[in-house]
């Protein structure tokens, strides 16, 4: 159950928000969910208390998560694959001042280290459909889906130094595999495929080898104390 303050810090504070998952993905069905995902900035004077605001909450709605600024400024500098996505949603619901200026540094935060990060979420992912292959026959297809789309997302980032999550083209092969209409050997093909070229992309990849923390440091004090000079510490 989220909290009133919770609440009000997603209800009031919000600077940017989207639609993700399928929808973003050009994925949906008609049974897709309407996956929503936010930053809010939590009024500076929250953090001269005891008690810190929280760096992220779920909800008020249905499918509904938010981070706090600087949360999700971590995240994305370290290449975190779902915050890097949200900040390329087609699908933008909401941008205020700072928002917009989030959404015009998102280079600023691509750098090689999506190799790993995109590769290992992956390949994490993959251990979880091998295990329920063994346990139940099948994997779970929606799952391989995601994670063929997430493997092809990321070895055009390493190519081309750009962020598309889209599938544009790619959609009815990869619903097919969300029906289980391909083999699980010719899934595994794919996988090991997209796997070998995420690492050739990333060997001659025109992105920097770290982001630009620097640059997003700016943005946050700039922010942290344009809020801190406006006042009002409540967030209820």
């Amino acid at each position: 159950m989220i909290s009133p303050s919770d609440e009000a810090l997603v209800r009031d504070h919000t600077v940017y928000s989207c639609v993700m998952g399928s929808r973003a993905f050009g994925l949906a069905t008609d049974g897709s969910d309407t996956d929503l995902r936010g930053v809010f900035l939590a009024p500076t004077p929250l953090f001269w208390r005891f008690e810190k605001p929280p760096a992220h909450v779920e909800g008020p709605a249905d499918e509904q998560f938010s981070w706090e600024l600087e949360r999700f400024c971590e995240l994305a500098l370290r290449a975190n694959p779902n915050v890097l996505e949200c900040l390329h949603s087609p699908l933008v619901e909401h941008a205020d001042a700072t928002g917009r200026e989030l959404l015009s540094l998102r280079g600023a935060f691509l750098s090689r280290r999506a190799h790993g990060t995109f590769v290992r979420y992956a390949m994490g992912q993959r251990r979880k459909l091998e295990a329920d292959l063994r346990q139940h026959g099948a994997p779970r297809w929606k799952h391989a889906m995601h994670l063929l789309r997430l493997l092809t997302s990321g070895r055009d980032l390493l190519r081309t130094g750009e962020l598309t999550i889209g599938v544009g083209a790619a959609r009815d092969g990869l619903l097919a595999v969300r029906r289980g209409e391909v083999p699980w050997p010719e899934v595994e093909r794919r996988m090991n495929r997209l796997a070998e070229e995420n690492d050739a992309a990333a060997a001659a990849s025109p992105l920097p080898a770290e982001p630009d923390r620097a640059r997003i440091e700016d943005f946050l004090i700039r922010t942290r104390r344009a809020s801190a000079l406006a006042g009002g510490g409540s967030a209820g």
